[in-house]
Parts: structure tokens; sequence; C-alpha cells
């Protein structure tokens, strides 16, 4: 079935999220402008959605052609604006939502449930069962029929009972029964993780698998790969903090970029350090800020919303 076409109001205040998000990726806004849009957001419930809907949604340099993300990384200040603008500007000239790229669906601007960049957000459903959202997420939520669908992102939900719940995501369903289980979808992939109970998945062309407590398993379109056994200090964002255990710092920082707006860089020859720590998701500057004085790294900045990490240089 076909979703209706969206209303004119709809559009209009999608384009106003997208210009907004414009300016703020671009780093113009005064303190001024901030307060108007802080204003804008609160004149109404489908502003405030259209908001989280565009930072869930927004493109990041790291999902641009690789010719693009260069040449945006290679140019002055100035030029890397206009040519931010003329990225993002294509969602103002959409006629229903962002960006026209295969990992923008026009489904997640019309999700039920969202969280913009940075953002988490936890629902208690009727039964008093747990659903919380982690950053860039979307979903629908069809609580009669006990079944969620994972559009974009990730979610935990946590069971009050042992009556099954079902998670449609792109790869597959799975069916929760009872205790708790943690899905994130990529572009790439889906991985399920569970934390307690037992979890029954269909990947979408692969055969059926069962999934118990402290199991995970990853489903792609190149196949389902082995089931393995996970720390749940991994999966520390339902509590807002990013658990590092003996990781190589690139793989840290491309889940830290989750959560911070903006870009996010650092030289190859880092990628390999290793890191163990606990971090704050509130403020990811900080967590950049502790890297930096924990790893033989700097941060430059060339605004608030574009750091880049570079090998720190000896002293002479």
């Amino acid at each position: 079935m076909l979703n209706p076409a969206p209303s004119d109001d709809a559009r209009r205040v999608a384009r106003a999220a997208a210009r907004w998000l414009v300016r703020v990726e671009a780093g113009e806004l005064s303190e001024r402008d901030l307060a108007s849009l802080q204003r804008w957001r609160q004149a109404c419930e489908t502003h405030e959605r259209a908001w989280h809907n565009a930072q869930a949604l927004k493109g990041r340099f790291a999902n641009l052609p690789p010719a693009l993300a260069m040449a945006t990384l290679d140019r002055p200040r100035q030029s890397r604006r206009q040519l931010l603008k003329g990225v993002l500007g294509l969602a103002v000239a959409a006629p229903a939502g962002w960006l026209a790229l295969r990992e923008l669906p026009v489904a997640a601007w019309r999700a039920d449930l969202s969280t913009g960049t940075g953002e988490r957000r936890t629902l208690t459903l009727a039964d008093g069962s747990e659903l919380q959202l982690n950053t860039g997420t979307a979903v629908n939520l069809d609580q009669a029929r006990r079944r969620v669908k994972l559009i974009r992102g990730e979610i935990a939900l946590r069971l009050a009972s042992a009556q099954p719940f079902l998670i449609d995501t792109a790869h597959g369903v799975c069916s929760l029964r009872g205790g708790e289980i943690n899905v994130r979808q990529d572009e790439q992939a889906c991985q399920f993780s569970v934390y307690s109970g037992a979890a029954d998945l269909t990947p979408m062309r692969y055969s059926a698998l069962a999934l118990r407590g402290g199991q995970r398993v990853r489903v792609s379109d190149r196949g389902v790969e082995p089931i393995s056994q996970f720390d749940p200090r991994q999966l520390g964002w339902r509590d807002g903090v990013l658990v590092a255990i003996d990781q190589p710092l690139g793989d840290v920082l491309r889940d830290l970029d989750r959560y911070r707006p903006g870009v996010l860089r650092w030289a190859p020859q880092l990628e390999t350090l290793r890191v163990t720590g606990s971090f704050r998701l509130a403020d990811p500057d900080q967590v950049l800020t502790v890297l930096a004085a924990t790893l033989p790294l700097e941060v430059q900045w060339r605004t608030r919303y574009w750091a880049t990490l570079v090998p720190r240089q000896k002293a002479v």
C-alpha cells in the first residue's frame, strides 16, 4: 500500500527545517539566529517533529560520493560552506523530504517516532514494556499488534511480559519472546543483540535461527554471520555512555560521530590506536578533548561543527 502524498503544509515545514539545518551545518547561526530557531521549533509540535526528522536524516559527509567529499575537504572555508549549502540545499528543492538518496528514505520523514543527532528517547508502552531509540533513529510503532518497524538507526526493547513482540527490519523480522534486545540497522546490515530472554530471527533470504541471552548476530545482503557472544557494556548507549574495550580508535570515532552534529575527520595513522574507557555521550566534543589528553593526538577545529584529529607534533 502506497503512502498518501504529503500535503503542501507538510512540504513547507520540511523545507523550513531543511533550511535551518543547512545554516546550522554551515556554522552560520548567531546567538540571535539560534534563538529564532528555538522559537520556530517551539511554535508547534509539527515544527519540532520536522526538526528532529531533519537531524535524524541529514546526509553526513561520510555518505557523500568520495570525489565530492574530498573536494569539500580540500576547499577553503567559504567554498566548503557554499558546497555544503549546495548539497544540503537539495532538501529544499525536494518536494516531499530530504535528499533523494538511498540512505535517506522518505518513509523515515513520516515515522511515528524519531530522534535527531545526539538525541536519545525512551517510551514506556501500554503493557509496561520499554522502547528506547538511539541517535538518528526512526521507527513505526503498532502497540496493538505488538510490532515495531525499524526504519533506520538503533533501538533497545525490554519486554514486561513473555508475550512476543515483533521487530521488522530491512534484513529480516525478529520475534522477541521475553527479555531484552538491541537492534541496530545501517545501510549495509542489521545487528541483533539479545541481552536476556530469547528471540527468533527470520532473515529475508536465509534460514531462521534462534538467539538467547548474550548472543549477537549480524545479517546483511551477503549473508548471516556466525552467532557470537558480546559484552553488554559495549551497548551502554541506553545509559548515555560509549564504552570502548581495547578498541581501535577509528571504530570509537565512527561510533562517536553518530552522536555529534557536523563533520568529524581523523588522520589514517590514528585509526589503529587502542582505546579503553567510558565516555559520556551528552558532550561528544568533551570526548574528543579527553582522547587528545590521553592519546598522542590533537584536535584541530575549523568551526565548532568541524573537527579533525591529527597526530600530536613532537616538541623540538
